[in-house]
């Protein structure tokens, strides 16, 4: 199956749901596994956190756009945002690193996306925003 979708959603935290919602439904086609499932949505709830969180602070004047797309059953995860980006992704990639602990921030939104996903790249300009690409491949259904 192959399929591709873009999606704009309004930086505002709400709309992290409604991204968890949507991946879930455009790969429902492929009888994803309930751990699949938790894994993508929970790796996308996070990719689309950092760009409203960390990249536009919030505000809901921007967009957060959200690419999916199937090749067979490999999904491929982008969320793109034109906020603030990252000066230094390595360090921004290590475990615990958050640059908003006054709000509470754990610092595990990339350790996360990782330990869930089979890949997870990040491209960002400073001053210019941020891609993250997540790509998990879905194993085919087996009948009990």
């Amino acid at each position: 199956m192959n399929n591709r979708v873009v999606l704009e959603l309004a930086g505002h935290t709400v709309n992290v749901s409604l991204a968890r919602v949507l991946v879930a439904a455009f790969i429902a086609p492929l009888d994803p596994d309930i751990t699949e499932l938790t894994d993508i949505k929970t790796a996308v709830s996070e990719a689309v956190t950092n760009a409203i969180i960390h990249g536009y602070g919030e505000d809901a004047r921007k967009t957060v756009r959200m690419t999916l797309t199937l090749n067979d059953r490999t999904l491929t995860v982008e969320v793109t945002d034109n906020g603030i980006g990252i000066s230094d992704i390595p360090t921004a990639r290590e475990p615990l690193f958050t640059t908003l602990s006054d709000m509470e921030r754990s610092g595990l939104g990339f350790t996360v996306m990782e330990s869930f996903m089979d890949t997870v790249d990040v491209i960002s300009t400073p001053g210019m925003g941020t891609t993250v690409t997540l790509t998990k491949s879905i194993h085919e259904a087996t009948e009990a």
